[in-house]
């Protein structure tokens, strides 16, 4: 069946339109440069730091539990898209090259201020 009809073949009808609350953001995307950030009003007046560009990642080793920071170089490859690695975007899970190997990065950098990743052999 075509997409938003009824069996019958009607068409399926929006009650209302979304409220103020219910509106999405244009999407954040975070790519590798020089460290930009940006603060932006969320609900109940408080403020949020989202990252628009980064060159540097938060890094924790699994074995010595040490953290480091590192800079980033490239990204090898992204799970969710693979168009994303193309473009050099940073996105949860995306595995970069960094000054002290490859990384899995396991924060949302769009929603944070800064990248946190995971040191991968």
């Amino acid at each position: 069946m075509k997409k938003g009809r009824k069996i019958t073949g009607g068409k399926y009808k929006k009650l209302r339109k979304k409220k103020k609350y219910e509106l999405s953001r244009l999407p954040r995307i975070v790519k590798i440069g020089e460290i930009k950030k940006k603060s932006i009003g969320t609900r109940g007046g408080n403020s949020k730091t989202v990252l628009l560009r980064s060159n540097e990642i938060n890094l924790i080793n699994p074995k010595s539990h040490k953290a480091k920071k590192s800079k980033i170089l490239n990204v090898i490859e992204t799970p969710s898209n693979r168009f994303l690695a193309r473009q050099n975007i940073l996105t949860k899970g995306a595995i970069v090259d960094t000054e002290d190997g490859k990384a899995r990065i396991t924060n949302r950098p769009s929603q944070e201020g800064a990248v946190q990743g995971v040191i991968i052999e």
